[in-house]
């Protein structure tokens, strides 16, 4: 039996360092880490090699489950395939253990939660960005397509959509939604 832990923190400024110590604490031979949100298993690197990597009798921990995962859908796929290589999960500060049942259980709870709280930042964020809209604060991302330029290629060089989005070098449907 080998275990193999698994750290991970959303941004670039957080640190990795309390995670890997835990880890290695509880007996980890291998730490596999990566600076990546745990919404979704896109670009996680760290985490796919971990999971081709583990074979029948080893043990994949993490430090909690949301570092392994944000999404409830997320989570059961990478158990589902933990657990389909002969392989358990673990939690150094949970009580998660997914060759127990009530480990299993206590899994899908605190999955439950993990969910829950990325979906009350998303409002959270999402009443912010209202708020500083409606203050005037908040206008988005700046243009990267220059509005004026679009109209005076098509008025006075008497350009079509088509050549338009050649010359400025962006898409047609793009002059087409500026021009609309």
């Amino acid at each position: 039996m080998t275990a193999y832990g698994y750290a991970r923190v959303s941004t670039t400024d957080q640190d990795l360092a309390l995670q890997q110590t835990a880890l290695t604490a509880a007996g980890c031979s291998r730490v596999l880490s990566e600076k990546q949100s745990g919404v979704t298993r896109k670009g996680r690197t760290e985490l796919r090699i971990l999971l081709d990597f583990i074979q029948a009798g080893d043990v994949v921990a993490v430090t909690r489950i949301d570092r392994l995962a944000r999404s409830l859908g997320d989570l059961a796929d990478i158990v589902r395939e933990i657990e389909s290589k002969g392989a358990v999960l673990r939690a150094t500060e949970q009580p998660i253990d997914t060759s127990t049942a009530a480990g299993k259980a206590f899994l899908g709870m605190l999955g439950v939660f993990a969910e829950f709280e990325t979906n009350i930042r998303k409002e959270r964020q999402l009443e912010g960005i209202a708020k500083a809209k409606a203050e005037g604060i908040y206008k988005g991302r700046k243009r990267s397509i220059d509005i004026t330029e679009v109209r005076r290629l098509r008025d006075e060089d008497g350009l079509g959509p088509s050549e338009i989005a050649a010359r400025l070098k962006i898409g047609r449907a793009s002059v087409y939604r500026l021009l609309g």
